[in-house]
This record gives structure tokens, C-alpha cells and sequence, in this order.
């Protein structure tokens, strides 16, 4: 089952730019070394927030994920950016048969 991660944090607006700057390469790094990624979409909050979401092929991709951390240029650029984590959580998506 599809496993989802939410990640909010925070960006000082004088930063903003280099985040985004560092999103494609991110992302590139991502769909290069990590199994089971299978993508993300970044949104903007209110007060200097934004909103990560990621899907993953199960948890344990996740995990492994997880646990490799910014191995790569791209995704310490990214996270480099990152002012203060806000939350991190792991969800599922439900298959529409079992909601049903």
C-alpha cells in the first residue's frame, strides 16, 4: 500500500528562492537513489510554512529513504534551505475498495 509523507516546515523568506531553485535537482536525486519514490508535491502555508508530500511504494521505502538522509547534493541543497521542521508524519493511502 502507497505510504505518504507529510513533512511541514519552515523557509525564512529570504531563503524562499533557494528552496525552490533546489527542488529539481531534489528530485532528480530522489527518482536516482531512492527505491520505492514515487513522487512529491510541495505546498505553500501561510507564515513562512510549506507542506511536503511525498508518496512512497510502501513504508519500508520510506524507511530506507529515511535513513540514507541528504546523501546527495541536490537533497542537501534542498534541505539546506529548510529553516526549522515544523512535523514530520507517515500516513497510507487507503485503496478505494476498503473505503467503500
Amino acid at each position: 500500500m502507497p505510504t505518504v509523507e507529510l513533512t511541514r516546515f519552515r523557509v525564512d523568506p529570504a531563503r524562499v528562492a533557494e528552496l525552490l531553485d533546489s527542488r529539481p535537482a531534489m528530485l532528480a536525486d530522489f527518482r536516482a537513489d531512492r527505491d520505492g519514490f514515487l513522487g512529491a508535491r510541495l505546498v505553500r502555508l501561510p507564515d513562512d510554512e510549506w507542506l511536503d508530500i511525498v508518496t512512497w511504494r510502501s513504508p519500508e521505502d520510506f524507511a530506507a529513504s529515511r535513513d540514507k538522509g541528504a546523501n546527495l547534493p541536490g537533497i542537501a541543497a534542498f534541505f539546506a534551505a529548510i529553516s526549522s521542521l515544523v512535523s514530520s508524519e507517515e500516513g497510507v493511502e487507503p485503496d478505494i475498495e476498503d473505503v467503500v
